[in-house]
């Protein structure tokens, strides 16, 4: 199975919708692998802060099923059909990377443009899988990360409590 990489974002009731996305994504793909949680500012719009963070599943869905599952997630969690990119949003969820699958696969590019665009996207990734190379670009996460200008987008830490635990670090649940 491949090891599948997903972006999740709120900001609007951040917390209710971040942990109602996670709920969703357990009871659909098991075992989650999580990175810290993020606050991040909006970027391309102006907007109320985000968090963010990513996590990590395995799964035997192909891109077309996983696409369809998280856009349906998306949806029952408030977010409007055809809303735009860069707007707020009670639930965004990103596939980042499918395996090391590259290219448009099932009408998703992946590995995601912006997983070198964008620190709240990269900040948590390579939190959670640190020795892992980007598909194209072949660097670790960890070594992207640090070769990107992070005075550019400013990304905190923030508490954040899931089933009960305070994610803080990579965590698996």
């Amino acid at each position: 199975m491949p090891r599948v990489y997903l972006g999740l974002g709120s900001n609007i009731e951040r917390e209710r919708y971040l942990a109602a996305g996670l709920d969703a994504l357990a009871a659909l793909y098991g075992e989650l692998c999580l990175s810290p949680v993020y606050d991040c500012e909006a970027i391309g719009f102006d907007g109320q802060p985000f968090l963010n963070m990513v996590v990590g599943i395995d799964t035997r869905a192909s891109v077309a099923e996983l696409a369809r599952d998280l856009r349906r997630i998306e949806t029952e969690h408030g977010r409007l059909p055809g809303a735009t990119r860069y707007s707020p949003r009670q639930l965004d969820i990103d596939l980042l990377t499918y395996g090391d699958a590259t290219g448009v696969v099932d009408g998703v590019r992946l590995p995601r443009p912006e997983i070198l665009r964008n620190a709240f996207v990269l900040r948590p990734l390579a939190d959670l899988a640190p020795a892992e190379p980007h598909p194209l670009d072949g660097r670790c996460y960890a070594a992207l990360w640090e070769a990107f200008d992070q005075g550019s987008q400013q990304v905190r830490r923030a508490g954040f409590r899931w089933r009960g635990r305070v994610i803080s670090t990579a965590d698996q649940a």
